[in-house]
């Protein structure tokens, strides 16, 4: 048995839709930044960016368990002495829902210049509509974890 490497120019992309209304914020990110990745194909190499398109349509329909929709505190330097600036995970979901998965993603995705052209390809929207329909992106799901009955 052989292994095989891909090459840059042997890689075909597919466009991945997922929704994100009712689903939770770190599960949905995990699937995401997996298919950014091309983690889920059988030819992943590790070196080689193999990883698809995804488009994440219901932004602002993300949940989050525990007290995280309070307690979650997200930080920002404004580049002056002593000036941070801290936004809870509730105010930043009215303010820009879309930002919320982005830096969830992006957080999951490699610290390099490879993490950066897949986040590239991340296409994150509020709404249930997106540009891409001329794609023609394959629907897919977050796999959800069965809950015990009590």
């Amino acid at each position: 048995m052989k292994t095989v490497f891909l090459r840059r120019e042997d890689v075909k992309r597919r466009w991945i839709e997922l929704d994100a209304s009712g689903q939770v914020l770190g599960k949905l990110a995990v699937k995401a930044a997996n298919l950014l990745m091309g983690k889920e194909r059988p030819t992943f190499t590790p070196a080689v960016d193999t990883g698809d398109f995804v488009i994440v349509t219901n932004a602002k329909g993300v949940r989050v368990t525990g007290k995280k929709e309070t307690n979650k505190v997200y930080f920002q330097h404004t580049q002056y002495v002593g000036s941070w600036v801290k936004e809870p995970l509730s105010g930043m979901r009215q303010r820009k829902p879309e930002n919320v998965i982005y830096l969830a993603v992006k957080r999951m995705l490699p610290k390099n210049t490879m993490g950066e052209h897949m986040l590239k390809r991340l296409k994150i929207y509020a709404g249930g509509e997106h540009p891409h329909a001329a794609q023609q992106p394959e629907k897919q799901s977050v796999p959800q974890k069965a809950r015990k009955a009590k």
